[in-house]
């Protein structure tokens, strides 16, 4: 038999676990000034994960979804963007989310049950994404549409979609990398590989050698990437976004990260995951990483931290005051937004649920 076609999936890193430069940075990246704003926007991601959780757990929030450990593939795909491209996340990326915009006091008041959280500010650039997508991968038809409608219109924008690992295994997943392959389409795909599909393992829901080499079925680029490092995250995103501008096509980029909390608040990941993989997760973390390499340039300290971390308290404490001083909606607001004429049951139920308010009020 003869070769019919080869590939390969190469992998992306500049900083390895221990904050070690392992090769040269891009040009743009080698002072410390590009990334030190970055890190430091890391830090504040962390702060507020962190803050979002205690509301949770004493009933100010609902179910939320942790980032701890994901913030540097969160920050490096949001810095990576530009005004007019469109971002469709899952239930996880609020550091994206930030960088496009997106205040943390809306974030909150999604995952208060407030749907205006999703009505993000009209003066920014996530003005043109799509809100937090729970059902799993089904952003990614969406980021697919936006894509092909930028490539119609002949608009240099570019559509960036997230999923987990457990994501690609779905067919809204294989159908919008078809998709972007078959039309030659300005799409990025990211793949945050964080080694668990809710309890499930990585290693159990698919047989794929990597995650990114799912792209070449659909005839995308592909690059596995360290998500725990800033840098090749900003380099993996700025090689991608850049071929899409280009009419170059699509990509599948696989961001290696790990989920170091539980997948959301209503789970406990100690009853399915080791704790030893836990604490090897710690060292290999995006933060303490980064923080080193910018320490031994000169360019950050701990006193600097500790200043930052109280101005991150500050912040996020203003972001949380207004989130719970939000006058709440009247109960019809569920039923007035959905239809132009709404139908005779549903103006029925919208009598009664007012009819229960005022009395129970």
């Amino acid at each position: 038999m003869t070769l019919a076609a080869s590939f390969e999936v190469h992998y992306l890193q500049y900083l390895d676990a221990e904050g070690r430069q392992v090769r040269e940075f891009p040009q743009d990246l080698r002072d410390p000034a590009a990334l030190l704003p970055l890190f430091k926007r890391m830090l504040f991601v962390r702060a507020f994960d962190s803050k979002a959780i205690a509301l949770q757990r004493t009933g100010k929030l609902g179910t939320y979804a942790p980032s701890l450990g994901h913030e540097a593939t969160h920050v490096g795909i949001g810095a990576s963007m530009r005004s007019g491209d469109v971002f469709a996340p899952s239930y996880r990326e609020i550091g994206t989310m930030f960088e496009r915009g997106v205040r943390p006091r809306d974030i909150l008041m999604y995952w208060g049950g407030d749907e205006r959280g999703s009505d993000f500010p009209r003066d920014s650039d996530a003005a043109a994404d799509f809100p937090i997508c729970v059902p799993i991968s089904t952003q990614c038809l969406h980021a697919a549409g936006s894509a092909l409608a930028f490539k119609l219109r002949g608009q240099p924008h570019v559509a960036v979609a997230t999923c987990g690992d457990g994501g690609t295994s779905k067919t809204d997943f294989y159908a919008a990398l078809n998709s972007a392959g078959a039309y030659q389409l300005p799409l990025v795909l990211g793949v945050i590989n964080n080694g668990w599909a809710i309890s499930v393992p990585r290693k159990a829901q698919t047989g794929a050698q990597t995650l990114a080499q799912k792209g070449i079925a659909g005839g995308l680029h592909v690059l596995q990437v360290d998500g725990n490092d800033l840098v090749a995250v900003l380099d993996a995103m700025r090689q991608a976004m850049d071929r899409a501008r280009a009419g170059e096509g699509g990509s599948v980029i696989e961001f290696l990260t790990y989920r170091l909390s539980d997948h959301t608040t209503a789970d406990d990941a100690r009853r399915y995951r080791d704790d030893a993989e836990v604490k090897a997760a710690w060292q290999r973390e995006p933060i303490a990483r980064l923080r080193t390499w910018l320490t031994a340039q000169g360019a950050w300290s701990e006193a600097e931290e500790a200043g930052w971390k109280a101005e991150c308290e500050r912040q996020v404490n203003a972001e949380v005051d207004a989130y719970l001083a939000t006058t709440s909606q009247p109960v019809e607001a569920m039923f007035d937004y959905l239809y132009a004429d709404p139908p005779a049951d549903l103006l029925a139920q919208r009598a009664a649920a007012i009819a229960l308010e005022q009395r129970h009020g």
